[in-house]
């Protein structure tokens, strides 16, 4: 069967091997048997260079590398540094926000290689469930201010994400995250195996995301060994989705989606922010495929199925979900229909800053069936 491939590739890997980071391991290097707290959680061994312990040449092979010097300008003018991985292959030199997607088919052997040189880092391919030093977690592994060839195969079609776990709630928010998708064996077009009952023509990725530019002049260890450095307090001033400040949304073509009626069109949703995210579409129904990657629709699970969100309904996503929706717009009329985006405090159950204008914790797209 001949597949076609989506216009966002940006971040999609080379053909293995990649980098060979075969040999032995020092495992007593690793501190896996220390079990202090200063050892688990504040002061966890950096290793540089440590090898892949199960190594075996890739098929699929991705680099990322750590900078902690973008720089973005807001809508009010005030600018704020955030990090990221760059993608040393297919985007030298560029800073972009999110991480660039890594994708690539189930089933496919994966390394990823990670380098740093600002400090301790790793990346954790949030879902998927490698082998225990390949897994990214520095608390339980080892962390590095060098290089580290992660190895896994994915098993499961459906859509993750990847983000360093070194004081994670910060390096989180600083921006060290991506999406990453996995396919199905038949390919784009199809969300999960076997998945021909929700083919899509149209694909389309909504990544909320809050910052608090407070958070952003801290330094990469702040608050990890015990100090009080405010991370209990999250006040956001900006909103984005995909990358693209609320002010833009609307019509940017990371967020609003354009296809023609009759069209399937399938939206993959990451709540990257730390709030409660409620998203709404108005006037039109769609269908809940997947949830955190996995299909609801799939032989493996008999027991679930696709549920229906009715046009107009609220869902709500908790920071780290993902949810695929699919939309048939066969019958549908033509027009331009809002997405409605709501950052809720998860104290107050609030709408962040309601009523302070573009600093609300509000943000709309668009779909257009043409």
């Amino acid at each position: 069967m001949t597949t076609t491939y989506p216009p966002y590739t940006a971040g999609t890997g080379v053909s293995g091997p990649g980098s060979n980071n075969a040999g032995t391991v020092n495992w007593s290097a690793t501190g896996g048997q220390q079990d202090s707290y200063e050892a688990f959680g504040c002061k966890v061994p950096d290793l540089d260079p440590i090898k892949t312990p199960d190594w075996s040449p890739a098929k699929v092979y991705f680099e990322r590398k750590v900078f902690t010097n973008g720089v973005r300008t807001f809508w009010d003018g005030k600018q704020v540094t955030y990090w990221g991985f760059e993608d040393t292959i297919k985007g030298k030199d560029q800073k972009p926000f999110p991480s660039p997607l890594i994708r690539l088919r189930e089933g496919d052997l994966a390394h990823v290689q990670l380098e740093t040189r600002t400090g301790p880092h790793t990346i954790h391919h949030h879902g998927i469930e490698p082998t225990t030093m390949n897994d990214g977690v520095g608390h339980v592994s080892f962390e590095t201010s060098g290089r580290y060839v992660y190895q896994w195969r994915p098993r499961h079609a459906g859509t993750w994400f990847y983000h360093c776990h070194v004081n994670t709630v910060l390096h989180f928010e600083m921006g060290l995250f991506g999406l990453l998708v996995v396919d199905p064996p038949e390919g784009w077009g199809i969300p999960y195996k076997d998945g021909a009952a929700h083919r899509y023509d149209t694909e389309k990725f909504w990544v909320a995301d809050d910052i608090d530019p407070k958070w952003h002049g801290l330094n990469h260890g702040a608050g990890l060994c015990g100090d009080d450095v405010g991370l209990n307090i999250f006040k956001p001033k900006y909103f984005l989705v995909s990358g693209v400040d609320k002010t833009q949304t609307r019509t940017h073509v990371n967020s609003a989606i354009r296809t023609s009626q009759g069209k399937k069109v399938l939206i993959r949703i990451l709540n990257a922010s730390y709030s409660m995210l409620g998203i709404k579409i108005k006037g039109l129904n769609s269908e809940l495929i997947s949830v955190d990657g996995h299909a609801l629709v799939s032989p493996e699970r008999p027991w679930s199925k696709a549920m229906t969100i009715p046009a107009d309904t609220e869902f709500h996503m908790a920071t780290a979900m993902r949810h695929d929706l699919w939309i048939d717009t066969t019958g549908v009329p033509k027009g331009t229909y809002t997405v409605e985006f709501k950052y809720y405090d998860w104290i107050t159950k609030k709408v962040h800053n309601a009523g302070q204008g573009n600093y609300e914790g509000t943000a709309e797209t668009t779909i257009t069936i043409l």
